[in-house]
């Protein structure tokens, strides 16, 4: 199994103390004010930690991620919901390994979301851009592309708050990270140690890079615009507040 794929059934594990709820939350708030869609592609979907709630609210979800690990888990957790058959009776749920840059479906969606800064991992603007004219393609119109990205300064504040460890019963880490300044990039380094019951419960130690890059939040506006998405809106923070120089996270609002 790679590196990636290992990562990918400690991740929730890893990721239990993010907000969810709120990127949720943001979501419904922005269908309230621009049209609660039926159809909903999530990009970077991951192991469906918010395909699957939306899922079970009762709209049709598509989950598009680039690693098929990733997309294992995201299967087998939506199996394991009380409603796991239906959903795929239904066919509510699907799940699509493709990378956002030349994502695309049979049929156009009511609106597209892409949470958890994974926009962050596209580190050339060419790759935003793609992504940018992909999703206006594969929106209907009057549709919503809804996402969040780490504010340039927050990749600073991770240099200067690191190391961050973690260290519970089944998985702990060591994380530090360094970030290019002329770049607004920074690389993280996880030295992750996984316990195998299968071995007697003794840990595994395995290390994960992910790369970011953070880009200048009129620049993302103005190539939502490039791309022909008629209003863009900034928020920070999961409010609908303007976003400042203090925010941590930028929520864009994109209508086609």
């Amino acid at each position: 199994m790679s590196s990636y794929g290992k990562f990918a059934y400690v991740y929730d594990e890893l990721m239990a103390d993010m907000p969810y709820s709120d990127w949720l939350a943001f979501a419904e708030g922005a269908w309230q004010k621009y049209g609660k869609p039926t159809t909903v592609a999530e990009l970077g979907c991951g192991t469906g930690s918010i395909t699957i709630p939306l899922a079970a609210a009762g709209y049709h979800m598509t989950g598009i991620d680039l690693s098929s690990d990733m997309l294992s888990v995201a299967q087998r957790k939506m199996e394991e919901q009380p409603q796991g058959r239906r959903f795929m009776r239904e066919g509510s749920v699907r799940w699509i390994m493709q990378n956002m840059t030349e994502w695309e479906l049979p049929e156009p969606v009511d609106s597209v979301i892409s949470f958890c800064d994974c926009l962050n991992y596209l580190l050339e603007e060419k790759d935003i851009q793609a992504a940018f004219a992909r999703t206006y393609a594969g929106l209907k119109p009057g549709g919503v592309f809804l996402f969040d990205v780490h504010h340039p300064n927050t990749l600073i504040r991770y240099e200067e708050e690191q190391p961050f460890i973690l260290d519970e019963p089944s998985v702990s880490y060591i994380w530090t990270c360094q970030v290019d300044v002329p770049r607004r990039e920074i690389e993280h380094h996880l030295s992750i140690f996984a316990c195998d019951e299968g071995q007697g419960g003794l840990y595994r130690r395995f290390e994960e890079t992910h790369i970011q890059r953070a880009y200048e939040p009129e620049w993302l506006a103005e190539e939502l615009r490039k791309a022909g998405f008629s209003e863009v809106l900034i928020y920070a923070d999961f409010e609908w507040m303007e976003a400042g120089e203090d925010a941590e996270r930028l929520f864009y609002v994109a209508v086609k």
